[in-house]
């Protein structure tokens, strides 16, 4: 099996590093600082038409965790609904109920709403779920193709082991792919224990064009330069990709 390279992007910027530097898919969302929530249509309309290479489309409805209330779950489906004739190839979801588990019912009416046409990921929603194994063993019930996972912990080359053991349990039945923390310094590692799909964001970051600058007066997270902007790093992309090429059997 062909190793696959997924870059996450939150704008048109990155979209075309990412393409340029022979990523074999996009994940789109807005706002990777604070771990992406649902891209705006006109970003999606951009990106699409921007870029050749397949796109999928995550759908969350805010920072913070999976837990959603019933309005918030009308959005994610009226999301769903108005994405899923757009050209996007997949979505990226996931939903947890208040006692660890995937929340079935939401997840399985999304999908339906977003009928056989698309592919779908279980993003990491998985790593905060209460059992790993019963998550796979629904999502696999479910249909989904892919459960993006750092193996549980913060960054993925710290959950290997699960990673290996989720990859040799699901076999080839759904798509594990590794994401957070992932780079080219430890694909080969993860590649060893038996990834195929890695997901990364190659940022860099990037000053603000703006020479005018009022000082003391936050937009946003207080942790944040404002004046910094993190883009795709097309190099680095490229550096991954040719990796994994040389890593195919």
């Amino acid at each position: 099996m062909l190793h696959l390279l997924e870059v996450c992007v939150d704008s048109v910027e990155s979209a075309l590093a990412a393409q340029e530097g022979g990523a074999d898919r996009l994940e789109l969302c807005g706002h990777l600082s604070i771990g992406g929530v649902t891209p705006s249509p006109a970003l999606v309309e951009e990106v699409l038409s921007a870029v050749e290479i397949p796109v999928n489309v995550m759908i969350r409805p805010r920072f913070g965790d999976f837990c959603f209330t019933q309005p918030e779950k009308r959005i994610l489906l009226r999301e769903v609904e108005l994405l899923k004739d757009t050209g996007v190839k997949g979505l990226v979801l996931g939903a947890l109920l208040p006692d660890g588990r995937l929340d079935k019912e939401h997840l399985a009416a999304c999908m339906s709403m977003g009928g056989p046409k698309l592919s779908y990921t279980l993003h990491r929603a998985f790593d905060l779920c209460r059992d790993p194994f019963e998550a796979l063993d629904t999502a696999m019930a479910l249909g989904f193709d892919t459960v993006l996972s750092s193996g549980q912990r913060d960054k993925a080359p710290e959950g290997l082991e699960l990673l290996r053991d989720m990859a040799s349990y699901s076999g080839d039945r759904i798509a594990i792919m590794a994401g957070s923390g992932v780079s080219v310094k430890n694909m080969e590692a993860l590649a060893g224990a038996g990834i195929r799909n890695f997901h990364f964001s190659a940022k860099t970051d990037r000053p603000s064009p703006m020479i005018f600058r009022r000082p003391g007066v936050p937009m946003g997270l207080p942790m944040a330069d404002e004046y910094t902007r993190s883009y795709a790093d097309r190099e680095i992309i490229a550096q991954a990709k040719a990796l994994l090429r040389s890593l195919n059997p």
